[in-house]
């Protein structure tokens, strides 16, 4: 790629294809690229370097994964057609969210207790999202101060996301402390008021606030340092006490319901000065219209990374759905499952205005701390960047149309044996869990997979799915 490309002086968002040059050229400076940022080896790579909880934590979904693979099927069924000889040398990859520019339709979503990836927690992620032009989200599971985040942040654009308790004052206080701070969305979670059931964590015990780490943002908060000191609790002398209080206050198992919502929204609004409020976790289009009914500024369709229930509906398909039926009353967002610059495509093509990205910093930030966050994100910057121009989309708005996209199949296979699973893999390019196929038939079908499918289908389900 030309260096000093002309084309470069005339664009609003920094050429981020450039970093493929500069990744090519430090072999000639005696350097190399810090690691490869292929999904598969960067998760890989990531195990290495965590501890068993960490990575545990970081990698479990709910159930047998049956909804974090659909994530990823869903992605598969669809394709991208890219158009030719079109003039994208002037494209720009930024958007606006909220009356926000940023660099791009990309920001690093809310994932709690960064301190079991990292020992600075969120401040090296908070850092380079400040240094790339891109929203960042503080999730109220966070290891760190909230006001500590802000200043790692800088003068930014960041959004906090709630997980509500059911404690008016500490919620109340939670959300001033975040608007004082500068975070001027605020995202209530809706679908983890207790987290999944999830075999690994549960099997080896691993909750980390019990263990008294990441409960920093709690500890800070002035009212919950009220509740704890009239629990008899010295956070200093019993942190697993502490950090039990803490998120047992945060995932409490006891549903929230749309009654609480009026209050609040104008609890928000009355703090914020009237700023955006949003709920993420909306999947079905009933929740989306009543959502909009009751005023929200947006709505995050996600399925929380299939890490809270098993065998739900792929945030894609909700996706298409729920933009069919309210995307011209509410600002749609997505989350769940991207994986590369295309991803991002699909979601923006299916209605999304915008894509939340986690695993992947998280990833990053476990390999190489800040300078891992960074290398993956301006990796997928530069993937995304390089997708538009041999894809041909001059900007982001471009890719907000459903005709870019191909003809897919929709919903999961129904076989009867492991020669049809076979011949309509082969013949039609589609992905299937074999361990559906094995119920099946056994052993016959995971052989006839192995020996049949795997030379011929290069997307499997053990190299790209199953394994993040």
């Amino acid at each position: 790629m030309d260096a000093d490309n002309p084309n470069r002086k005339s664009r609003d968002t920094p050429q981020w294809a450039l970093y493929q040059r500069e990744n090519f050229w430090k072999i000639n400076n005696g350097e190399k690229p810090l690691f490869n940022t292929e999904p598969g080896k960067l998760e890989d790579l990531a195990k290495q370097k965590l501890t068993e909880g960490g990575w545990l934590y970081a990698s479990s979904n709910a159930g047998s994964s049956y909804t974090h693979l659909a994530n990823r099927q869903a992605f598969y069924r669809h394709k991208i057609i890219p158009r030719q000889l079109v003039d994208t040398n002037v494209r720009t990859s930024s958007t606006t969210i909220f009356g926000h520019k940023v660099s791009a339709p990309i920001g690093f979503a809310p994932i709690g207790i960064n301190k079991i990836y990292h020992p600075l927690g969120e401040l090296p992620v908070a850092k380079v999202a400040k240094e790339l032009n891109l929203p960042y989200c503080l999730s109220t599971a966070g290891s760190t101060a909230i006001e500590d985040v802000a200043a790692a942040n800088g003068a930014s654009c960041r959004f906090y996301q709630l997980y509500m308790p059911h404690d008016d004052e500490l919620t109340v206080s939670l959300l001033t402390r975040a608007f004082r701070s500068g975070f001027d969305v605020c995202i209530l979670t809706t679908d983890t008021w207790q987290l999944g059931w999830r075999h690994d964590d549960v099997a080896e015990g691993n909750y980390a606030f019990y263990r008294g780490i990441g409960a920093d943002l709690g500890l800070t908060d002035p009212v919950f340092q009220k509740r704890l000191a009239a629990a008899g609790i010295d956070p200093k002398k019993d942190p697993e006490r502490a950090g039990a209080m803490w998120i047992d206050n945060v995932w409490h198992g006891r549903a929230h319901d749309w009654s609480k919502m009026p209050w609040l929204i104008q609890t928000w609004k009355r703090i914020s000065g009237g700023k955006p409020f949003c709920l993420k976790g909306i999947q079905s289009v009933a929740d989306a219209k009543r959502a909009v009914e009751l005023g929200v500024d947006g709505i995050v369709v996600s399925n929380h990374a299939g890490r809270q229930v098993d065998g739900a509906i792929a945030s894609l398909d909700a996706l298409e759905n729920i933009v069919a039926a309210v995307g011209d009353k509410t600002y749609i967002m997505y989350d769940s499952g991207i994986r590369g610059g295309s991803d991002v495509c699909k979601a923006l093509a299916l209605g999304a205005k915008f894509v939340w990205v986690g695993r992947l910093w998280v990833w990053g930030l476990s390999i190489m701390g800040e300078a891992g966050v960074r290398h993956v994100m301006k990796s997928l910057l530069a993937d995304f960047d390089i997708l538009m121009t041999v894809g041909g989309f001059q900007n982001v708005e471009q890719m907000m149309d459903r005709d870019i996209l191909g003809v897919y199949l929709r919903g999961e296979l129904l076989v009867e044996s492991p020669l049809t699973v076979l011949s309509r893999i082969v013949s039609e390019g589609i992905c299937y869990d074999c361990r559906k196929v094995q119920a099946l038939a056994e052993h016959t079908a995971a052989e006839a997979v192995q020996t049949y499918l795997r030379p011929i289908v290069r997307l499997t389900i053990w190299e790209k799915y199953i394994g993040y």
